[in-house]
């Protein structure tokens, strides 16, 4: 296998732990519980999919670019910033119990409680690496995911709300005030938008196919509440959008809003979803597109954030694809040349719509309005 990295000046954490891969999300049928006429079978947020992404970060070198962080897990008063204590005792009983639905579409298993901990302790270790300069940016790979949990509810395969517990640590223990979070996984990042929706020291910006889950969350019209009006960014994009119209919005959008924010710490809430072979989504996009998207987060962490970007994986559900987005994010991050071809992008980027359409221009347009007015 003729394949390598040369080596750049950027250093890059990396948090995984084989413990992820054991969270354990019942013997579903995609995102319904057996019943009489559902066949049993897997869970859409099954281990595989980020197994094997790490193992191609293995089998190509690029883990020798990567320094390699233990996550620990978060204790009661860390989770206590986003979530109660109620939530997170009531997590842990459906856990002791032998496990179960924990809330909206969220299977767990007897370690799950514990797993969940160590997820959410990863994006805290990998803030705290960052933060002190022991890493430039840093990319948390850990399950369960967490932008669609809500406070006192696991939410869409979500038990705790990893990035913003990140983000609340970063504003609790480091001498900063502007924090944005940058959400690409093709569900709205409701939970991060409902934690935050009055705070102006975090502007969160979600990109998002329209209305695809949670039902009825992510509309323009969500600019966030009280002191927080302004911070809340959500970009809704037609079924079908491909790199084109995800170029267009960051270009149009995300770069200036993040310029105008001037965020110390970005974090990016990294789910490959948007990809063109996903069960889970419709939109379009190739390794490259993420890689593109990534990159520009970057150039505006090394203008604004001094280099300070925190990725966690959140969704993402062809194990056959995932791998080749989330090398190319790395690639990005470490700023490691590479010569593994993405065996899918050829045909990807020639598929049909790949360029900006007009009701995709549309609805940037009306996204940028609804913000800038």
């Amino acid at each position: 296998m003729h394949h390598q990295h040369t080596r750049c000046g950027r250093k890059t954490g990396w948090v995984t732990s084989e413990l992820y891969y054991w969270h354990d999300t019942l013997n579903w049928c995609g995102f319904h519980p057996p019943a009489p006429h559902i066949q049993p079978g897997d869970h859409y947020e099954h281990p595989e999919t980020k197994r094997r992404f790490e193992n191609l970060v293995r089998a190509t070198g690029l883990n020798n670019h990567l320094q390699a962080i233990a996550p620990e897990p978060a204790s009661d008063e860390i989770l206590r910033t986003v979530h109660p204590q109620h939530h997170i005792n009531h997590i842990q009983t459906i856990c002791d119990n032998g496990g179960g639905d924990t809330g909206a579409m969220t299977p767990a298993g007897p370690v799950s409680a514990e797993i969940a901990r160590l997820a959410a302790g990863g994006v805290i270790t990998a803030v705290d690496a960052v933060m002190e300069g022991r890493v430039d940016n840093a990319y948390v790979l850990c399950r369960p995911p967490g932008h669609h949990a809500l406070p006192d509810k696991a939410m869409g395969f979500c038990l705790y709300a990893n990035a913003a517990l990140g983000i609340h640590h970063a504003l609790n223990h480091y001498r900063i005030s502007r924090v944005a979070s940058v959400d690409w996984d093709v569900h709205h990042g409701n939970g991060t938008e409902t934690i935050f929706i009055d705070n102006p020291n975090v502007l969160t910006i979600s990109l998002h196919q329209d209305n695809l889950f949670p039902l009825s969350s992510g509309s323009t019209r969500t600019r966030g509440q009280g002191s927080g009006e302004g911070a809340n960014l959500n970009i809704p994009l037609p079924p079908g959008t491909g790199s084109g119209g995800y170029r267009h919005a960051f270009s149009e959008i995300v770069l200036p809003a993040l310029n105008e924010f001037k965020p110390e710490l970005i974090v990016v809430p990294c789910g490959f979803d948007a990809s063109a072979l996903d069960p889970l989504g419709v939109q379009m996009l190739s390794s490259e597109d993420f890689r593109w998207m990534m990159q520009e987060v970057l150039n505006v962490a090394e203008v604004h954030s001094q280099g300070r970007v925190v990725a966690t994986h959140e969704g993402g559900y062809s194990a056959t694809y995932v791998p080749y987005c989330g090398i190319a994010v790395l690639e990005a991050m470490t700023a490691a040349s590479s010569t593994l071809p993405d065996p899918f992008h050829a045909d990807i980027s020639a598929y049909g719509g790949q360029t900006l359409s007009g009701d995709q221009s549309h609805a940037v347009e009306a996204a940028r309005t609804a913000y800038f007015g």
